[in-house]
């Protein structure tokens, strides 16, 4: 459509859907391809050069802006958008998955509602911000007379909205008990409401424009600032006693309503009210666009719990890396205790699948077995060598919260020589004694009952199964991710004990120490905490190796999970029951092949990922990732067998420190 026609529809009597949909082809015109600005702002002063030289559709222009101000509701706008309904964090999620679903409607008295229809585009904002002063005058002249009185009362309201909810988040339980004691003794948030009613005194009484009105003004904007460092002091509480995504979110929900506020604030007494109200018109665009984003809510408000849990996941991962001889063979024995048990597992895995249960119960059965095995592993203090990157990827990044320090990249790489040296070990420590454990239990079976532990149809098909060249690699990388994942679940699930103090409760909440006794009671809350973290851990990656297949079965994926240990002991169960016929079977050789990839595989996919969170949380820049992968590399070549051996290499000067790059230091 172009100008003249788009000028000969405005009619100030049409309906209410038919008044917001001219002007929503108004904006699509002014926006044009959207890649122009340009182009843009010289369409909008056209526009307005030809209200300016046509009296009679100036006239019009005047009385349909008239009409559209009278029955629309500006202040939801000013307000409200672009944020949470009731502060939860749950409430905007459906808000935004709301509204990526269904439609919005011209027809409606909500501004804000109607905002998303009017400017969509990101190129809105462009064109709104490059506006000269010039242009937004003109713009201004053409309003209608009382235009400026309505606008100013609508920033009014907005302003009496928005402080009233940074104040219910400063009154709210959850954010006041967990205050600073410093910041609730200064009450900043007690005096916010009589602070903003000496604003509107004085606007009422002197005008906008009044030196009394910029005074009453500075003062509001130091009580927000003071609200907003009290507000701040609760993550140093949960930082300490664990996070929640919903405090979080409400904490940044209070910060953008105070940046709201002091943006409204600027539009209602700048002597350039044009150039305010463009800079905020711009900004509600572009909140608007990034409020659309389910993506960008959740990182926004996880990003702390993030942290915490990659920081949790790190206090764990100390304990699973190497760092001389003797630790080396700790790891070693330790492996070799959890590739005993194991054994057991994949006895007691072929023993069910033997039970002929349904698909469901099948993989329930076989995810208790798993989760009761790893947990016993975890209680005897042995180990699992495909569960350890999760959390030892973590406690390395940890290392370089002070990267910029003289010898941290080098430690750092000292950390990885270390890790791999600790997976290699556990790999063969687990592998090394579920071999020979299945070889027994079968020759056990074989003695007992006449019968080896699987039949031979059973073993070729587990040899079929395990074939290098089959799907063996996707399933080995899917069950990296399903290790990754549980470390996830084990740093939350501990996050949340500790932050709902769930330890105080069972040391001493009297329904508990009335059955146990307070000693049992204190001594069991004492085990919780120690081992919640292990046990969230081993019991959810447990089920989700015997669960998880099933139901990607049902949803017809085929998907598998390859767990090194596992495999190697069903592979030795299958050899076992064919025999020594089957060293002649291609087959047999190309399963040892798959297994022995499987391992580096489960490693590699958790570890890339814990990697990847860890780095985040930490808040590494890219220049000192590609400075680390550097030095990595460095050390491959001089001294290769560090990474196979605990063999004290030569350390190389401390000349390798991180360059001062934004982002480059623990956020």
């Amino acid at each position: 459509m172009d100008l003249p026609a788009l000028l000969d529809t405005l009619d100030p009597a049409a309906p209410l859907a038919e008044r917001h949909l001219w002007l929503v082809d108004a904006l699509a015109w002014v926006r044009g391809e959207g890649n122009d600005v340009n182009a843009s702002v010289a369409r909008l002063r056209s526009f307005v050069e030809a209200l300016e030289h046509n009296e009679a559709l100036q006239a019009r222009w005047r009385d349909w802006l008239r009409v559209f101000v009278g029955a629309i509701d500006i202040t939801p706008l000013l307000a409200d958008f672009g944020f949470g309904p009731r502060s939860a964090f749950m409430s905007e999620l459906a808000h935004r998955l709301r509204h990526k679903v269904l439609p919005g409607t011209p027809e409606t008295t909500d501004l804000a509602e109607l905002f998303a229809l009017l400017l969509p585009a990101r190129a809105d904002v462009h064109w709104i911000k490059a506006l000269d002063t010039h242009t937004l005058q003109r713009l201004g002249q053409l309003l209608p007379d009382g235009a400026t009185q309505v606008w100013n009362d609508a920033l009014m309201d907005a302003l009496t909205f928005c402080v009233s909810q940074v104040s219910a988040t400063g009154f709210a339980s959850e954010i006041r008990i967990r205050m600073s004691d410093t910041a609730k003794a200064e009450k900043p948030f007690h005096e916010l409401p009589s602070t903003l009613e000496g604003l509107r005194r004085e606007v009422r009484v002197h005008g906008t424009h009044s030196e009394e009105a910029a005074q009453a003004a500075e003062r509001l904007r130091e009580q927000l600032d003071e609200c907003r460092h009290a507000a701040y002091t609760v993550y140093h509480h949960l930082e300490e006693h664990g996070v929640s995504v919903g405090i979080v979110f409400r904490l940044r929900q209070m910060r953008e309503h105070i940046v709201r506020i002091k943006q409204l604030l600027d539009c209602l007494l700048s002597d350039k009210p044009g150039r305010a109200n463009a800079a905020l018109l711009g900004d509600l665009v572009q909140i608007g666009i990034d409020n659309r984003s389910v993506r960008a809510l959740v990182a926004s408000s996880s990003h702390l719990t993030a942290a915490k849990v990659a920081e949790r996941s790190a206090e764990s991962g100390e304990h699973y890396i190497t760092r001389n001889g003797a630790e080396y063979l700790g790891m070693l024995r330790k492996a070799a205790g959890g590739g005993f048990v194991l054994g057991f597992t994949t006895w007691l895995k072929f023993g069910l699948v033997g039970l002929g249960l349904s698909a469901f119960w099948s993989g329930f059965a076989a995810g208790f077995n798993y989760a009761a095995s790893f947990v016993l592993i975890m209680l005897l203090h042995w180990t699992v060598a495909t569960k350890q990157p999760a959390v030892t990827a973590p406690a390395m990044v940890a290392k370089l919260k002070d990267i910029k320090a003289t010898g941290a990249v080098r430690r750092f790489v000292d950390e990885v020589a270390n890790l791999i040296r600790s997976q290699i070990a556990s790999i063969l420590g687990n592998i090394g004694l579920v071999i020979p454990t299945v070889a027994l239990l079968s020759l056990a079976l074989q003695f007992v009952t006449g019968t080896p532990m699987i039949d031979a149809d059973k073993a070729h098909h587990t040899l079929d199964d395990h074939h290098l060249l089959g799907p063996t690699v996707i399933f080995a990388a899917f069950t990296g991710v399903l290790l990754f994942a549980s470390s996830i679940i084990a740093g939350w699930v501990e996050n949340g004990f500790v932050f709902h103090r769930l330890d105080s409760a069972l040391a001493h909440n009297p329904r508990f120490t009335r059955v146990l006794g307070k000693a049992r009671a204190q001594r069991w809350a004492g085990v919780l905490r120690n081992n919640i973290s292990g046990l969230a851990a081993n019991i959810s990656l447990g089920f989700m190796l015997g669960l998880l297949p099933v139901i990607a079965e049902f949803f017809g994926l085929g998907l598998q999970v390859r767990h090194v240990t596992l495999s190697a002991g069903q592979v030795t169960a299958a050899a076992f029951a064919l025999g020594t016929d089957v060293l002649r079977l291609p087959a047999f050789w190309w399963a040892v092949a798959g297994v022995a990839l499987i391992g580096p595989i489960n490693l590699t996919v958790s570890f890339y990922l814990a990697f990847r969170l860890a780095l985040q949380a930490q808040a590494i820049s890219t220049t000192n990732r590609q400075l680390i992968g550097a030095a990595i590399r460095r050390r491959l070549r001089s001294a290769p067998l560090s990474f196979v051996l605990p063999w004290r290499v030569r350390t190389e000067p401390d000349d390798d420190a991180a360059p001062d790059s934004p982002g480059g230091t623990h956020g």
